[in-house]
């Protein structure tokens, strides 16, 4: 390719090679570097690369159409892939939004709860309490949501400001609570949150069920999300779980919500449930709440590329391979071998800190103590260090900054739900190497002889 200056931009100038060719969980770029796909991109490409059964999926709907605007149009493959979604969903789970992304979703999910409020007389009901940290999109609603300083604070002043309650990072604990007491702990913050606003003026509760990008793959305790549940019912206020990251088969679970056994009010899903194929992404809600809207003159709301034939198409054959080729089951299997290879490093680096996470959804992060889970000093930029280590060496992974976005360091491994034992052998060879550059290039102790 040219080496003329680009016209793009994105965050960073962090220069980056052409992407010849992708290939089950490799990439290859320009010059023929392989790289595993560690991350699945930005936790998108659930079933691997250049599937060829998407792909011919993809191009019999682009041999029908490309695209039929859907005030004008029903399409099959819109029809269809609502019905599939239904299908995988927890019952009553039963009306689909869909959308280009993740932000879209979160946004469709507050405008939904939203005018519901509205057709039952409840229009007091505004605000959407979220977690800190937590990340739901970077569209301004979403965004103010989304509990990141870094990402938020520049845009404070178009916010309205969206009451927030402490995500339940209990591994940061030090009290002689149980486990299960801490998951009611940091539930209670959540109903003492409601009271002290005036609970006539909440309207939802959202929540990773899994953390994502700001908490670094986070399980709360068994004990809070029925709990939560029991809250947000207890105050007529609806609970919204974002999927987007966890959905479509991710954690072990179609839904993690699966887990607990909760069937949230709302569900916003994408990355995965389009594996990257196409633009797409979905709000999941129960005829209960849009039945009311639809009846007080419509839902306000829309995207032009909502329910998109040939992205649905795409999505559509991704949840077919999903089924298909057991992808759920294997994310479960192949995440406890991924977890069970990462808590081994903790032996080898005494600056892992914690090891966390549910199916191939998983993290560690780095500290300076494990008694105290002090981070590491911010001015080593080891979020960003480890990373281009290991994309040096061909192994892409996903990190930040763990505690608000302005210190600590965690690092997503999440690799397409195809990975195979062998191939996890050949990430975790790639991940130790690259921990040991930064630990020697960073002066850490490591539990290798010299």
């Amino acid at each position: 390719m040219t080496d003329a200056p680009s016209h793009l931009f994105y965050q960073s100038r962090t220069p980056r090679p052409f992407l010849d060719h992708g290939e089950g969980i490799y990439l290859f770029d320009e010059t023929g570097k392989r790289y595993i796909d560690g991350s699945s991109g930005a936790m998108v490409s659930n079933i691997g690369h250049s599937n060829p059964r998407v792909l011919a999926a993809m191009k019999a709907q682009m041999d029908r159409a490309t695209f039929g605007y859907r005030l004008h149009f029903r399409t099959e493959a819109s029809e269809a892939l609502a019905t599939k979604t239904v299908s995988m969903m927890p019952e009553g789970l039963d009306r689909v939004f869909f959308v280009s992304g993740g932000s879209e979703a979160v946004e469709s999910a507050m405008k939904l709860a939203r005018q519901y409020a509205i057709t039952q007389g409840q229009q007091s009901r505004w605000k959407v309490i979220s977690r800190f940290p937590s990340y739901h999109g970077c569209t301004l609603g979403a965004l103010d949501l989304t509990g990141y300083d870094p990402l938020a604070r520049p845009f404070d002043p178009m916010m309205r400001g969206m009451p927030k309650v402490p995500a339940p990072a209990t591994y940061l604990d030090r009290d002689n609570l149980s486990e299960e007491q801490r998951g009611l702990k940091y539930a209670e913050m959540l109903r003492d949150k409601i009271l002290a606003e005036g609970p006539e003026t909440v309207l939802a509760f959202i929540m990773e069920p899994v953390g994502g990008a700001s908490t670094g793959a986070l399980v709360a305790p068994d004990s809070y999300y029925g709990r939560v549940r029991e809250i947000c019912d207890e105050f007529g206020i609806l609970l919204i779980y974002d999927e987007v990251m966890t959905g479509a088969g991710r954690t072990g679970r179609f839904l993690a919500a699966e887990h607990w056994g909760i069937t949230p009010d709302i569900v916003a899903l994408s990355k995965g449930f389009g594996a990257g194929y196409a633009p797409l992404g979905a709000m999941v809600a129960p005829a209960r709440l849009v039945d009311p809207i639809l009846d007080a003159g419509g839902f306000l709301h829309g995207f032009t590329y909502a329910g998109n034939p040939l992205a649905c198409s795409a999505g559509l054959a991704v949840l077919e391979e999903i089924q298909t080729q057991g992808l759920i089951a294997n994310a479960a299997a192949m995440g406890a071998v991924v977890m069970d290879r990462l808590t081994g490093l903790m032996e080898r680096y005494p600056f892992i800190g914690d090891v966390r996470g549910k199916g191939l959804l998983t993290a560690f992060e780095f500290v300076s103590d494990r008694e105290t889970m002090e981070p590491l000093p911010v001015e080593l930029n080891a979020h960003n260090r480890l990373v281009e280590l290991a994309y040096e060496r061909g192994l892409i992974t996903y990190s930040r900054r763990t505690r608000g976005g302005v210190a600590g360091d965690h690092f997503l491994i999440a690799p397409p739900l195809i990975i195979t034992e062998r191939q996890i052998g050949e990430m975790m060879e790639i991940l130790t190497d690259s921990l040991d550059a930064f630990a020697a290039e960073a002066g850490l102790e490591t539990g290798v002889a010299a």
